[in-house]
């Protein structure tokens, strides 16, 4: 019989996870499986069937969505031949899943080297690589196991101890043991150039083939969902250290996932499945990623694609419509909101009162509008109401409307006139630009940001659209005016920390977060005691201390409550998880998410 994912963790490993109940929410009882979580959100855990103390509960750090994409870039470059499985056999289930890419451009570079400087990567590399922690947006954004399948902290949260699954191997047979946690975990702090993941910790070490104990300079309870993020993935120290990691490019990945590369083409990556995944058996023989474009739609109808993961403004009456039974349009909420980001750390957007015009004067209503998402406009805190209710400032819930005469009177405020579609101060002229995701097909809602400006403030905003690659290099040396981008993350602590100045770069170089070079002390001391604290309602204290900062300074402004946008298929593959009921989101850059979703999977013996 086919291994589900409800083998995955074996005995108490499932109810450690389980037990994680979501205290960013606000809402303590009862896991999943009615395991108890502590009223305070302190440190009650669980234990597993072998009475071993598994996770306590702790907070989130940030969900990185525009770093992730960067991970799952795939773009024009030369490709060289494919590659065999290398997983000893061949998978006994059968047929294909295909995923339709619409970022990425239309090539794909074969470039595994998912810690390198490189931007240009091969598509959807946390198929093949995996981490050690999961996020379950289906249970509050809780912790689950991955290749980790229990972790401590001290008392006073400097010191983490992980224990590993000892099951797990990597495609070319050989066993995954800590020895390889400490070199991946190590990569970050050695060459701070590839710590995408912008890591928190200091120091890693091996106790036993099994435990790893990560080091933390202060306490740090708060940061432990950096290590449930497809951004620090657990690669094979056998085959990573003799590589000059600079210029390696990784063509024949080797991996603890569920795939293996099976053959490399510039139009389409075939992944081969592994028959001796740790997860269980796949009941697929492979899974295809094809760039599609704007074609996605057209594809999706026809059948010929059977999962993708695009914003579809009609798509209810265009696609649901047909076949309801089979063509389903799914959003899950991931907590945050596609914001505008200003570069703080240049004029004139170190000023507050050009922060506050520009805010001011965005039509949020019009863009949800144009999207069809009637609602779903953002408050100014940037948390998703529907995850954080209970943590959000009363006074903070409303969105904010369109208010051209407190807008001019900001600027007025500041010293600034408006002139020839510029902002003008102390004779210096500043033209404005907004960069987008030009994949993302964002253009048209940039245009009613752009037009709102012009009407209100006699602003001239240029559009910047850029394709991926660009989008994000731009955005992460921080080479922009005001830039289009996702924030949000898992708890009300990952929403916020990238606005901590440790993450700031001087312009012109890369930085893991904080794109916006946010500099200010009194947010660095609140994000700061937050991780220091596992107490609720000290959290929720802290938690609206910076949404005061939020709302008032404007490091950015949020415009409408992001969701990933799942667009399914089902005439051959069924048994897809709904926004109604699930534990895991068929989204494929979460990783663990999608590999949970395949192994759920059932062949409905329709082509």
């Amino acid at each position: 019989m086919r291994t589900t994912r409800r083998d995955l963790w074996a005995g108490g490993a499932m109810r450690a996870a389980a037990v994680l109940r979501a205290v960013l929410t606000g809402r303590p009882g009862a896991g999943r499986d009615g395991a108890a979580v502590s009223e305070a959100g302190g440190t009650r855990s669980a234990r597993d069937a072998h009475g071993t103390r598994s996770a306590p509960v702790t907070r989130g750090s940030t969900w990185r969505a525009a770093a992730a994409a960067v991970l799952a870039l795939g773009l024009t470059a030369a490709c060289t031949a494919g590659t065999t499985n290398q997983s000893g056999g061949e998978n006994s289930g059968g047929g294909t899943v295909i995923y339709g890419k619409t970022d990425g451009g239309t090539t794909f570079v074969r470039n595994y080297n998912v810690m390198g400087p490189a931007t240009d990567k091969a598509p959807h590399p946390e198929m093949i690589y995996e981490q050690l922690l999961r996020i379950d947006y289906g249970n509050g954004a809780a912790i689950e196991p991955w290749l980790a399948e229990s972790w401590e902290f001290n008392e006073d949260g400097t010191r983490l101890t992980m224990t590993l699954r000892d099951d797990v191997t990597f495609s070319d047979g050989e066993k995954f043991t800590a020895d390889d946690v400490v070199y991946s975990l190590s990569l970050p702090l050695e060459k701070p150039e590839f710590s995408i993941a912008g890591v928190t910790y200091t120091a890693v070490e091996k106790v036993d083939d099994t435990t790893v104990e990560v080091t933390f300079a202060v306490p740090s309870f708060a940061t432990l969902k950096q290590f449930a993020t497809v951004l620090l993935p657990m690669v094979p120290e056998h085959i990573w250290n003799a590589e000059d990691l600079n210029t390696w490019t990784n063509p024949d990945p080797i991996g603890t996932g569920p795939f293996t590369l099976g053959d490399f083409k510039p139009q389409q990556v075939t992944l081969q499945a592994r028959d001796d995944y740790w997860g269980g058996e796949l009941p697929m023989d492979t899974f295809k990623i094809i760039p599609t474009g704007e074609a996605l739609k057209a594809q999706l109808l026809r059948g010929e694609v059977d999962l993708g993961t695009a914003s579809w403004a009609n798509g209810e009456e265009e696609y649901v419509a047909e076949d309801p039974e089979r063509h389903l349009y799914q959003l899950y909420s991931n907590g945050g909101a596609m914001s505008l980001l200003f570069n703080t750390a240049k004029p004139p957007f170190d000023d507050v009162h050009v922060r506050r015009a520009l805010s001011m004067t965005i039509d949020r209503t019009a863009v949800v509008t144009t999207l069809q998402r009637p609602g779903s406009e953002a408050a100014p805190t940037g948390l998703s109401e529907q995850l954080y209710a209970e943590w959000i400032s009363p006074e903070h819930l409303e969105v904010q409307p369109v208010a051209a005469d407190d807008a001019l009177a900001e600027l007025a405020a500041g010293g600034w006139t408006v002139e020839d579609g510029a902002l003008v101060k102390d004779g210096q002229s500043y033209p404005l630009t907004i960069l987008f995701n030009a994949d993302w097909g964002w253009g048209s809602y940039a245009d009613i940001l752009i037009n709102t400006w012009r009407d209100t403030l006699g602003l001239e905003v240029q559009p910047a659209g850029q394709p991926n690659a660009g989008y994000y290099d731009q955005q992460s040396t921080g080479t922009f005016d005001m830039v289009a981008a996702t924030t949000g993350g898992a708890g009300v602590y990952g929403v916020y920390n990238f606005l901590s100045s440790s993450f700031v770069m001087p312009i012109g170089e890369s930085a893991s977060l904080n794109a916006g070079r946010w500099n200010d002390p009194e947010t660095d001391e609140i994000i700061t005691a937050m991780e220091r604290t596992e107490d609720v309602e000290e959290l929720k204290a802290l938690g609206q201390q910076l949404q005061d900062i939020v709302v008032d300074e404007v490091p950015f402004s949020p415009i409408y409550n992001n969701y990933w946008f799942i667009d399914i298929n089902a005439t051959r593959w069924t048994n897809w998880p709904t926004p109604e009921s699930f534990d895991h989101i068929p989204f494929i850059g979460l990783g663990p998410d999608l590999t949970l979703t395949l192994l759920d999977l059932e062949p409905t013996g329709e082509s």
